[in-house]
């Protein structure tokens, strides 16, 4: 990875960030001061509740993917350690979709009218789970990889005691 793609990854990683960051202080804010008092209309309070979790989902993933795009940098990447962040990705993915489920539910008795969107949501949701699973395959492919350089580190320590 060449380094203004890292850069440029970094870059866009602290934007998110803070970004998200700044969302959920005000969302907190918002749930602690009770300047917005909710209408009836929706569960306000239980949304805003539940977006703080989801936000906090999506920090996770983003600081995995930091440390991730780190040890691809330094060339440490195809280690047990790049496990952590991949598995710390995949949980923050799984939240994401039971926090993106949460949201169906909360949602789904305004839609009685119109079920499909609470339909929709809920294939939204296996959505994310189904990239869950395509960072999981990922994953085993990395441990195919680890075990293929572990692997090759031995045979060149073997080949380097016969010459």
């Amino acid at each position: 990875m060449g380094k203004l793609t890292v850069r440029a990854l970094r870059a866009v990683l602290v934007v998110v960030l803070t970004g998200t960051v700044f969302v959920q202080a005000m969302m907190v804010w918002a749930l602690v001061s009770g300047n917005d008092p909710e209408d009836g209309t929706l569960p306000l309070t239980a949304l805003r509740v539940v977006t703080i979790l989801g936000i906090g989902a999506a920090q996770v993933a983003l600081v995995c993917v930091w440390r991730l795009v780190a040890m691809v940098r330094r060339g440490t990447v195809f280690s047990h350690a790049a496990f952590r962040y991949v598995d710390g990705i995949i949980g923050a993915i799984v939240a994401a979709a039971l926090v993106w489920f949460s949201v169906t539910a909360l949602n789904a008795p305004g839609q009685r009218d119109d079920p499909g969107v609470t339909l929709i949501m809920g294939g939204i949701g296996v959505a994310i789970l189904g990239v869950a699973l395509i960072v999981l395959v990922l994953r085993m492919l990395l441990a195919q990889a680890v075990d293929r350089d572990v692997e090759a580190a031995r045979m060149q320590a073997e080949l380097n005691e016969v010459i």
